[in-house]
């Protein structure tokens, strides 16, 4: 029987781990009917993790479950799949969008829950040969996109709209849903624009005024200030601070994010190197990336050192190197070793003996579908004609030293695999991290941007991930420059670190500094 005081949801003493990894440590949460309750803490705090529990996602029963209750209007609940949660009310908009791009936006929106209309052939022959009632999908997705308060094109195919809309379709089809109580939105603005962003969160509004809860995850604290009724932080798999916004302000959030236990933090062995002479000279540079902000950087970048940008999300650190790169359009001066880089020309990059590793290795860094072999070797041959044996006026590839340097590779970096002629699509996200480096190191480069280098992956593989970074540095005299939304990887693995808000480099402090001073450089110029 429902208890009519209960709260909608209730989380309690929750615990996770990983494969011996303390992931989730005693959490406790509790939702209202109608409250938007904003989540927030760095990228490995523990938030998807928490999430998935509460979706009954398969990759917490696939890792031993989880220990602690979870309640739905006072009745403990055991999802066994996400099915079971949404049955239950529970929707969730994740990161990754789950769209089919021939379909019309009404189409996802109903996307197997169609109604139908019988027919004769029907009758005779069984439900299969129903047709689809378009009138009612039109209808009822028109009242779901109502519903959320923002304006989109039912008719519109999926693959011809702007990123922003297909997140809000991704919204309209969990509100279509008639038994909706709480949505769960996974860094829902991260795509969108700033119009955009302000759109959503006045359908969250909407939504909470109908009744349903909202777990708001985000990265940009303003938006959870101006929309959430309690923030709940999370730091290290706890919760650090669990209080109504209204109490609350953008740097005080920051400072319970980022502050550490004294005890937790690692030395670091940031060094000094006051006689290197300026490898990289960055100036007035700007970056046109969707839900990035790089307008006037200037930085200068030590040879021979390990640097790290930091900042929060969105707000520049990760157009930078895209930027630099030629991966997104930009303007402004870059000088790499006295000569000017050309922007917005990859290949002069690479021929300048600089080198990439993206943040989106399944998008821009890897080929899946090839083996290791070719993914270590590709740029190395495209860019310098390395791995190539000549025959008079004819090149061949030279298969024994690709196979060679990709195994020195797989030994150094441990990566876990069949064999170098394995496809890359089949290893773990982890594994597929360190085949991009792999390839970076391939090129030998004297200059190597790394962005976001432990994103998605486990604490064993972050170490040994960070420690290729500070051997290839210290070995060959690489520069290294590492972005990251995680400080205390930069503290651990950089000499200085440059923290970017508001689209400009706001100040940049040796590693030993406190995580105090970089969270007040993060919020300094926050717009």
């Amino acid at each position: 029987m429902e208890n009519n005081n209960a709260p909608l949801l209730e989380m309690r003493n929750i615990k996770k781990d990983f494969f011996g990894n303390q992931v989730l440590t005693d959490i406790n949460l509790t939702l209202q009917a109608g409250e938007v309750l904003g989540l927030v803490g760095e990228n490995g705090a523990g938030k998807s993790t928490l999430m998935k529990i509460l979706f009954g996602m398969d990759v917490i029963r696939e890792t031993g479950g989880y220990e602690g209750e979870v309640l739905i209007d006072g009745q403990e609940v055991k999802f066994s799949d996400p099915f079971d949660a949404l049955a239950a009310g529970i929707g969730m908009v994740h990161q990754e969008f789950s769209l089919i791009p021939g379909f019309t936006a009404a189409e996802n929106i109903l996307l197997n829950r169609e109604p139908t209309k019988k027919s004769i052939v029907a009758e005779a022959f069984g439900p299969r040969l129903n047709t689809l009632d378009y009138k009612e999908i039109q209808e009822r997705s028109a009242k779901a996109i109502d519903k959320m308060g923002v304006k989109i094109s039912g008719d519109m195919v999926i693959s011809d709209m702007p990123v922003g809309h297909k997140q809000f379709t991704e919204i309209a089809r969990e509100l279509s849903k008639e038994n909706l109580k709480l949505l769960i939105l996974d860094e829902p603005t991260a795509v969108l624009t700033e119009k955009e962003a302000e759109a959503l969160l006045q359908s969250i509004r909407n939504m909470a005024a109908q009744g349903i809860s909202v777990i708001f995850i985000t990265h940009r604290l303003q938006e959870i200030l101006s929309v959430c009724d309690k923030v709940v932080i999370m730091r290290d798999g706890y919760v650090v601070k669990d209080s109504p916004a209204k109490d609350l302000d953008v740097p005080e959030i920051t400072r319970w994010m980022v502050g550490r236990n004294v005890e937790s933090a690692h030395t670091t062995e940031a060094r000094e190197l006051p006689d290197a002479r300026t490898i990289m000279s960055i100036r007035k540079l700007w970056v046109d990336m969707p839900g990035e902000i790089v307008r006037n950087v200037d930085l200068d970048i030590k040879e021979g050192e390990i640097l790290g940008i930091g900042g929060l999300a969105g707000q520049g650190k990760l157009g930078i190197p895209n930027g630099i790169m030629g991966l997104y359009e930009a303007g402004g001066t870059v000088e790499f070793d006295g000569k000017p880089i050309p922007l917005n020309n990859p290949r002069a990059c690479l021929s300048a003996s600089l080198a990439f590793v993206s943040e989106d290795r399944r998008g821009v860094g890897l080929l899946l579908d090839e083996s290791l072999e070719w993914n270590v070797a590709f740029s190395a041959m495209q860019i310098q004609n390395k791995f190539l044996r000549n025959f008079g006026l004819f090149k061949w590839r030279d298969d024994g030293a690709i196979r060679a340097v990709t195994n020195k590779y797989i030994d150094e970096l441990k990566i876990k695999c069949t064999g170098s002629r394995q496809k890359a699509k089949e290893l773990s996200g982890g594994n597929q991290q360190k085949v991009c480096l792999a390839k970076a190191f391939a090129l030998e480069p004297r200059f190597l941007f790394v962005a976001e280098p432990t994103r998605g992956i486990d604490v064993g593989a972050k170490a040994l991930v960070l420690e290729a970074l500070k051997r290839f540095n210290r070995e060959f005299g690489v520069t290294v420059v590492v972005i990251s939304s995680e400080l205390e990887e930069l503290r651990q693995t950089c000499d200085r670190i440059a923290i970017v808000s508001g689209g400009r480099i706001a100040g940049i402090l040796p590693a030993s500094e406190s995580s105090e001073a970089f969270g007040t450089l993060m919020v300094s110029q926050v717009i």
